[in-house]
Formats: C-alpha cells, structure tokens, sequence
C-alpha cells in the first residue's frame, strides 16, 4: 500500500535538523512510503540535498513560509494561513497525503485538524491518544492533554476510539478498556468516573472497569480512558520518573572505580534496559476522532529516532485503516444507541 505522509518540518524544539533526518531514516525502512517535506524551501533543500538519489524520488518539498511557535496561544494561527503545520494538514485534507505529523504546538495542531479534517458524527472532541510502555508491551491511554474538562460522553467516546486503535494497530479485536480512577472498587471515584462507568458498561465494549494509576505500567488493561488533566499529568510523571531512573543508575554506576568496572560488564544489560525504557520507542500520540485523515503528534523535544517513530506510527495508522475502523464503529454504535455514543 502505497502511503504519503505530509510532515511539518519547522514544528518542535529542533526543527528541520531532526524532522527531515528522520524522515530520510523512515523512507529507508517503508520502502513504499513517500513523504512531503513541509516548511521553509530553503531550510529543507541543503539537507534533501545529501539524501540518496533513491530517497530523493520518493519526497518532495512543499514552501511554508511561516511557523506556528511552540509558545503562541492557538488563536494566533488563524493569521498564519501559509504555516507549515497547517499546510500540513491542508495537504492532507486536499486528498494528497493520508497522514500528518507535527512536533509543533499541541493546541494548534488540535484546532487546525479539527477545522480541517473534521471529527465523525457522534465525536465531538479529539483526543490525544498515547502508547505507553508497560511490563507487558503496551497501553494506549487517552485523553492525554488535548481535552482537560471533559463529560461522561466524552470519555465514552475516547474508550471507543482508544478500542479500535488498538484493534486496528495490535490486531486484537476485543482489546480490554479501563477508566482511570482513584481505586478500582465500584464505590470509589468522582461524579465524572461513575458515570462514565455506567456508559461503558452498557456498552459492547470490553470494559475491564476501573484501573488505578499503577495499573498503566503493569499492562492491566489494553486502553486506559481518562481526562486530558489527569492524562498529562500522568504522562509527565513517567516521562520525569525514566529520566529520574537513568540519572540515578549513571550516578551509582560512577560512584567507585569497583561500580565503574562492574558497569562496564554490565554494559550490554544495561543497553537493553535502556532501549526498552526510552519513551522515544513510543513517541506519536494519535490525534483520534477525525474522520478525513490520520495525525500525529510528535513530541516537541523529540530527536531523529523518535520523530522516526512517530512516522512509522502514522503510517501503521494508516495501512490499517484506523479511520474506517472508527467510522464504522461510531455508526454501529450510533444505530443502535441513538446519540449517546
């Protein structure tokens, strides 16, 4: 299956320093991807310039001549109609690219995709849905920052949503769902939490019930649900706690001649163990519930290998078909439910 992803070169922390490395990097391993490098021209020529000439055929460059930073309040885009986050997404709607990925301005990025690509009937908010590593492999957990206040509709939602993710990426057609919540006994939890449980109970879902925090890590569910406060705060403490984890082994390991020697030998564990531990294995957070194509959203720190990941994520969303699974979920649901999914 042939799959163009459009990417916007100028978002995140670094740039087109990183975004078109990984791009390079990601052509070589999807032989059947092309990609449209998105941004300033003259940025992105010198360094499409050393690419092979193999590569070279399979991307092009598309001029954006402005950038949406990092700090702007989402409203301030509306002015910026030639950015390269929009035109991104533009490229996307015009039916030449499947997928979008941007490391730029979380808030932009979600209001763009939602005026551009528009969410299915019966989905009223997008949100952000990330793989999150656990003893087991994986967990996707939504919402992670794009929705803060949300209504027991709107969780239902995402736990469709996150369902057919995981169906579609992970080939598991009954993936279990989980609410977030402050204990796992029925009587515990918010207004929000109870009512939402009741929504998903009644549901054809294969709602596991309630999962605490610790229970992201241990795998105990295959989709965790939660609003996008608690979401991002829980995504931040495990992003802080690896970084904590690694500092503490590199302190310990540089301690004493005798901990550096034993370091040294234990040099090839400890490369696994920091393979498995880097969140860049798992960066690309889903933009779910739009109906005219797939975005991604990158990271903003994240460097080549990461980007990469995000892009070989975008195009796995894509060949197999996430948003028809979506959509036929939704109506599904819809028909037999009236509006309550």
């Amino acid at each position: 299956m042939n799959i163009t992803i459009a990417i916007d070169c100028m978002g995140g922390d670094h740039g087109p320093a990183v975004t078109v490395t990984a791009a390079l990097a990601f052509l070589k391993t999807h032989p059947d991807a092309q990609a449209i490098l998105v941004g300033r021209e003259e940025a992105l020529a010198s360094l499409v310039d050393e690419a092979p000439a193999g590569l070279k055929s399979r991307l092009r460059i598309h001029n954006a001549t402005q950038v949406v930073g990092m700090d702007e309040p989402p409203a301030s885009i509306r002015a910026k109609k030639d950015s390269s986050m929009r035109v991104a997404l533009h490229l996307v709607k015009d039916g030449q690219a499947q997928a979008a990925v941007s490391a730029g301005n979380t808030g932009a990025l979600v209001m763009i995709s939602r005026f551009a690509l528009k969410t299915f009937p019966g989905i009223d908010r997008p949100a952000i849905c990330f793989a999150l590593p656990t003893v087991k492999g994986h967990t996707y957990a939504l919402d992670l920052g794009g929705n803060v206040d949300c209504s027991p509709e709107h969780l239902f939602q995402f736990g469709v949503m996150g369902s057919m993710l995981a169906a579609a990426l992970d080939h598991n057609e009954r993936p279990t769902v989980g609410l977030l919540n402050v204990g796992a006994e029925e009587i515990k939890g918010n207004d929000l939490t109870k009512r939402t449980a009741e929504l998903l109970r009644a549901s054809d879902l294969n709602y596991y019930g309630y999962v605490e925090g610790n229970d992201i890590f241990k795998g105990t569910t295959d989709v965790v649900v939660c609003d996008g406060f608690a979401g991002n705060v829980a995504l931040k403490t495990s992003e802080g706690l690896a970084k904590m984890l690694g500092f503490f082994l590199r302190e310990e390991i540089k301690r004493g001649p005798l901990s550096m020697l034993m370091g040294l030998m234990a040099m090839p564990v400890l490369k696994r163990f920091k393979h498995r531990a880097n969140p860049g294995r798992y960066n690309g957070a889903v933009l779910l519930g739009l109906r005219n194509g797939v975005v991604l959203k990158s990271h903003g720190s994240a460097d080549a290998y990461a980007f990469e990941q995000a892009l070989a994520r975008a195009a796995d969303a894509v060949a197999n078909n996430l948003i028809p699974r979506i959509q036929a979920k939704m109506e599904a649901m819809m028909g037999a439910n009236g509006n309550n999914a």
